[in-house]
């Protein structure tokens, strides 16, 4: 590592600036740097990047989303001082080894054999012995050991006070590559952030401050998008995403910015053949794969590929990755059946992506239908395990169909299951948006789903006033024809007076036996009061009163007010078994008006009207004048790949090579030098040794003792045998 935090020091120049080279090399000021790219990065990593403003906005609220977005912390490795800091940091490191990189060369050069023996005798790891032979022939026995054990080695002839040229030094060194491992780390890290640099955002960024490129935030055809908001196709580095879908050809690029979408030109034309998705029996996809045929603009030349996750194609430079798919277009036929008295239903088409105007059955608000998505498998998790209560959590796309449903617009019975993953068909995802602008998200499930297992099957439709709210259900049971219908049915009757009355007068009929004429007069009161109670207004709550003015929400309010809490349970009782009692005329009701038969009284109908109860005191809260069931659909596939022209690709490569190297080198191999001093002495030579090395460790105490006893047979005076 470095020896000193300081920098480069000059002194030709001005002050300022000799203190400004100064602390641009320094490693005090790299490790500031890298500091702050570290805290950015795990900002870019906890905060979306890239996400539509509006996103921030629901999940912060204003402030903080315009704080982000003037701090760009919504697009951190694009943002222009991200990119400054990464110049600065590249700057830094290059002086970092500019200044040392003579340093170690120079070391590396040197034995430094011209040690004095009182220098000797200092170190750490030293040791004294006495040999039999002369020094010049020790000097070469021990010189000829240390180069058969790896080391490299200079002999240096000296005087002494026994007479000219009579003693030797001997100095090795070896690990060497230790010194090396700073270059190449230090190296790899300006290449990196030299790739970096060159396929981030840099290009791009600097083609919009430069060139005038603007992003485009607009809608329409891509052919007439005007020209400042199109990249150069000559663009040398880019990454952006290509949506095809299948049948059709795509040659256009989008790059995502912050504020719009900037256009590149590829040098091909991409035709998707044909979209493959595979799944687990769980629901998860197993396989994306993209049959495609890749059109040379410039030659014409037809290329097919086949493209999948993790197995991308190339072409002239670029890489084509299977990124996601996305629906391309499917057409969908849905059936929209108002909820209102007299309204009748009718069918609405159109293709995913686009909208609809819808005038009928809205109660004279025109609404917009905007089809948003098509979900042909949907596996959900029924078990209670899943909605955690202790449960691994559910379903492997993170989707609890069972803990929202808990929490939807009504009563719901609770059961206790183990996990149980289930596919429940087709979805249908639109939006209804009123003639202000505002807008519902909807989800409705083209399939009835018997959640309970209770044998009452009900169709699950979903709504949420914005995307960062779950959705909440409402389950309306499917009658004795699979359909929606028969609900339908059930809730236009009970907005309309007329029927309510009729019913009321049918079920009074049946209750009471002939003469009774004062019991029936009380029983119709009470029939009319619970049925025009449940029936409500219109709205789930009066806006002066703030109380429930329909459902089983308003009956019980009604309770509350008028009945002494200590005759609530049995009136209770008694009102709701009146209602159920005028519901259940009321959908006789309907059914011979539809020119269906009579309902049975057995365990299907009890569970259907039972069901029909939750679900019309539900629905007094939906938020809309009418459903949509989801009749047919032609499912029309979408791939999205992700292009890039990645030319610091093998420059990031090629320092991470560098980088494993340097890390090796510097945390492995231990730098070594060892000197033996050989001068005459009676009856022979004495030997005088050390060891010096960049780490003290344990392998250092046994290798210097082992040296020791190999070279001059003795035991170390320093250290640790």
């Amino acid at each position: 590592m470095l020896d000193t935090t300081q920098g480069v020091q000059i002194r030709s120049a001005s002050q300022p600036l000799r203190r400004a080279i100064e602390l641009l090399s320094s490693m005090r000021f790299a490790i500031a740097l890298l500091t702050v790219i570290c805290i950015a990065s795990v900002i870019g990593t906890v905060l979306k990047q890239h996400e539509p403003a509006v996103n921030y906005v629901n999940q912060f609220g204003p402030f903080w989303a315009q704080l982000f977005a003037e701090l760009q912390l919504n697009a951190v490795y694009s943002a222009w001082w991200f990119l400054v800091i990464l110049a600065f940091l590249v700057i830094s490191t290059s002086l970092c080894i500019a200044r040392n990189t003579p340093k170690i060369i120079a070391d590396l050069k040197t034995y430094k054999e011209n040690i004095r023996e009182q220098n000797l005798r200092a170190f750490h790891h030293k040791a004294e012995a006495e040999l039999a032979g002369d020094s010049a022939a020790e000097a070469q026995r021990i010189g000829k050991m240390l180069v058969g054990g790896g080391w490299k080695v200079k002999l240096q002839q000296r005087d002494t006070a026994a007479g000219p040229g009579t003693g030797w030094m001997v100095a090795a060194k070896a690990g060497a590559a230790n010194k090396l491992g700073y270059i190449a780390a230090h190296s790899a890290i300006v290449l990196v952030c030299l790739g970096g640099l060159l396929d981030g955002d840099m290009i791009v960024r600097a083609q919009m401050w430069l060139g005038g490129k603007t992003p485009y935030a607009g809608g329409g055809l891509i052919s007439e998008v005007k020209p400042e908001h199109w990249l150069s196709e000559r663009n040398p580095a880019y990454r952006g995403n290509l949506v095809v879908s299948e049948g059709t050809q795509g040659g256009t690029a989008i790059l995502s910015q912050s504020d719009g979408v900037l256009l590149q030109p590829l040098p091909f034309t991409l035709e998707l053949k044909k979209f493959i998705v595979e799944h687990y029996s769980t629901g998860m996809p197993k396989l994306f794969a993209s049959e495609v045929v890749l059109h040379d603009r410039a030659t014409g030349e037809a290329t097919p590929a086949r493209i999948e996750v993790n197995h991308p194609a190339n072409f002239k430079g670029i890489e084509i990755y299977q990124s996601s798919f996305d629906d391309g277009g499917s057409r969908v036929r849905l059936a929209a059946m108002p909820l209102g008295a007299g309204g009748a239903p009718f069918d609405v088409e159109g293709t995913i992506g686009g909208k609809t105007q819808v005038v009928q059955g809205t109660g004279g608000q025109p609404l917009t239908i905007e089809f948003t998505a098509l979900r042909t498998i949907n596996v959900e998790n029924f078990g209670r395990e899943g909605a955690g209560e202790g449960g691994s959590g559910a379903d492997v796309r993170k989707v609890d169909l069972r803990s929202t449903l808990d929490s939807h617009l009504g009563a719901a019975n609770n059961t206790v299951k183990p996990k149980e993953l289930r596919n429940v068909g087709p979805s249908i995802g639109y939006k209804l948006r009123d003639a202000a602008g505002q807008a519902r998200e909807y989800q409705n499930y083209m399939l009835p789903v018997d959640m309970e297992g209770t044998g009452v099957p009900v169709f699950l439709l979903g709504v949420r006033d914005s995307a960062a709210e779950p959705f909440r259900y409402l389950r309306a049971p499917a009658d004795d024809n699979g359909g929606l219908e028969g609900f339908v049915r059930l809730r236009q009757a009970l907005a309309d007076p007329e029927a309510r009355a009729l019913a009321v007068s049918r079920y009074v009929g049946q209750a009471v036996a002939p003469g009774r004429s004062d019991l029936a007069a009380q029983l119709q009161q009470s029939a009319e009061r619970a049925l025009t109670l449940f029936a409500g207004t219109g709205e789930p709550v009066d806006p002066v009163t703030g109380k429930f003015t329909g459902g089983l929400p308003a009956i019980a309010q009604f309770m509350e007010d008028n009945v002494p809490e200590a005759e609530r349970a049995r009136a209770s009782e008694v009102l709701v078994r009146i209602l159920n009692g005028a519901l259940f005329e009321l959908a006789q009701l309907t059914r011979e008006r539809a020119g269906l038969a009579p309902l049975t009284p057995d365990a299907s109908t009890l569970g259907f009207m039972t069901q029909a109860v939750l679900a019309l005191s539900d629905v007094q809260a939906y938020p809309a004048p009418l459903v949509f069931a989801l009749k047919d659909f032609t499912q029309v596939q979408a791939s999205v790949f992700q292009v890039a022209r990645a030319p610091g690709k093998n420059v990031v490569y090629l320092g991470c090579a560098l980088l494993i190297l340097g890390v090796f080198a510097m945390l492995f191999i231990r730098e070594r030098r060892l000197w033996v001093w050989l001068v005459p002495a009676a009856g022979g030579s004495r030997a005088t040794m050390a060891l010096s090395t960049n780490r003290k460790t344990m392998d250092g105490d046994r290798e210097f003792a082992g040296l020791t006893e190999k070279l001059i047979g003795a035991r170390p005076t320093g250290g640790k045998a």
